[in-house]
């Protein structure tokens, strides 16, 4: 019986946990990596970034790119500082995304570093950042455009299909086709109804689905007045003489939720005051959003519909952002990062954590080990820079700003995929989470699934059936 060259799957990141994203998808002699996110949250997992990958960088021949956010894109640059030179193939706005995460990644890199060694509070005798930004403008010449729902040739049989994932601007799946089987990436699955973006389209099934499962256990809030607890919680926060702080991802949940603050003002909800959108990657990522030749707005959504709020502030310099906490009136500051690991959220919060008046609103997935997830879970205190900040502001929590999929969405996703896959592997998810949603595709489905395991090697290649096995003669 003729066999084909092995086709497998090397699961290197976003398994065990919900960060770095890194599937390498091995085709005989090619070896094409899909995503190359950082690991973020605990630090068993951000020691992960420093280690050399299983294989040697340079004979990695492509990546292909899912979206733009740190845990799938910003590994980039430490790639092509090991050795890669091939295409980062992707699509218009995932690339104009990309660009930018990746300069705003190496400059806070940089700069951590440089505030370690002056503040003495590195564990490293000589700290360095992963990468910096030679190395940013090294891997941004290596981006191609794709299309959305056109296959892209990458030779030696080998195909690679794009499709809309809904999740933020211009994210998808990735479907790629060899001559032996085929394989089906989910990138970062978005809900049924992106407030802003249009949705997610069905592509074409695969005998193997990799799936992501980060709201996989749970089923997002639709309430009939939307962000209702977020309108309390500025109300109260502002009749108490208070600011608001909402630490929020540069890239789609800055522009969701000045959408919602727009029309909380509009419909007389909240007050009329200050929103202070405080950092250079949310205003560069708001000027790709606002690109009308992307075309990835959904039908009835106007970019006034959340660029323009009468009160919204931009601070673009580092002074001015520092400036905000000496003031003293009402307001509501937008600023990354959304898990409060790193940006000018972290002075906005060392400086208002500790008086009462003032609320954080957390308004996405905290992953485990980050301050978001510490302030989610009632922590006293937080470190910040080396310092421990007491925490006597309120916290709230307001699931409805999620841009991930639920459970029903991502079974409904399966569900519709056709063929229907011979095995999915659940991915990007806490391990508790990936098995819950594993059991529900196996038990509501009737697919085989499984929790994929850091490091793990599987086939992609049809399993060999008894009946396909020669016999051979005994010996004697």
């Amino acid at each position: 019986m003729a066999i084909a060259h092995p086709v497998t799957l090397t699961f290197l990141g976003a398994a065990g946990t919900v960060t770095g994203s890194k599937y390498l998808l091995t085709i005989g002699e090619r070896r094409i990596l899909v995503d190359a996110g950082m690991f973020q949250g605990e630090k068993e997992w951000r020691l992960k970034n420093w280690e050399p990958l299983p294989v040697d960088a340079a004979s990695i021949t492509d990546v292909l790119l899912t979206h733009a956010h740190t845990d799938h894109s910003a590994y980039l640059p430490a790639l092509v500082r090991q050795g890669f030179t091939g295409p980062i193939w992707a699509t218009d706005g995932t690339i104009a995304l990309t660009e930018i995460v990746l300069r705003d990644s190496a400059k806070l890199q940089e700069s951590a570093t440089k505030e370690a060694i002056a503040g003495g509070y590195s564990k490293h005798a000589a700290p360095v950042p992963l990468y910096d930004g030679g190395d940013v403008e090294a891997t941004l010449p290596l981006f191609r455009e794709v299309e959305f729902d056109a296959p892209l040739d990458l030779g030696d049989g080998v195909s690679a299909t794009w499709v809309r994932a809904g999740h933020i601007l211009a994210s998808a799946s990735i479907r790629v086709e060899t001559p032996e089987t085929s394989v089906l990436f989910s990138g970062d699955l978005g809900r049924h109804d992106h407030p802003i973006l249009k949705p997610r389209a069905t592509p074409r099934g695969a005998a193997y689905v990799v799936m992501e499962s980060t709201y996989g256990d749970r089923e997002h809030p639709e309430p009939e007045v939307p962000h209702e607890p977020l309108a309390d919680a500025i109300r109260r926060t502002i009749e108490r003489g208070g600011a608001v702080v909402m630490p929020a991802f540069a890239i789609d949940r800055t522009e969701v939720i000045l959408y919602a603050l727009s029309q909380m003002m509009r419909e007389g909800r909240i007050p009329v005051v200050p929103v202070i959108v405080d950092g250079p990657m949310a205003l560069k990522a708001l000027e790709v959003y606002t690109d009308t030749s992307l075309d990835e707005l959904r039908d009835g959504v106007s970019v006034t519909d959340f660029a323009r709020l009468p009160t919204l502030e931009i601070t673009r310099t580092s002074n001015q952002s520092k400036a905000l906490n000496k003031r003293r009136d009402p307001r509501i500051i937008v600023s990354s990062s959304g898990m409060a690991e790193g940006g000018r959220v972290l002075h906005h919060l060392a400086r208002l954590l500790p008086d009462a008046r003032n609320t954080v609103v957390l308004t996405g997935f905290q992953a485990a080990g980050t301050r978001g997830r510490a302030l989610e879970e009632g922590a006293r205190e937080v470190k910040i820079n080396g310092h421990y900040v007491r925490v006597r502001a309120e916290i709230v929590r307001d699931a409805e700003f999620s841009v991930h999929g639920d459970a029903s969405d991502l079974l409904d996703w399966v569900r519709a995929l056709d063929p229907a896959p011979e095995t999915v592997f659940v991915t990007h998810g806490e391990p508790d989470v990936a098995r819950i949603l594993a059991d529900r595709i196996e038990d509501d489905l009737d697919i085989d699934a499984a929790v994929a395991t850091y490091g793990e090697v599987v086939s992609l290649l049809p399993a060999i059936r008894d009946e396909q096995i020669e016999e051979v003669p005994e010996e004697g």
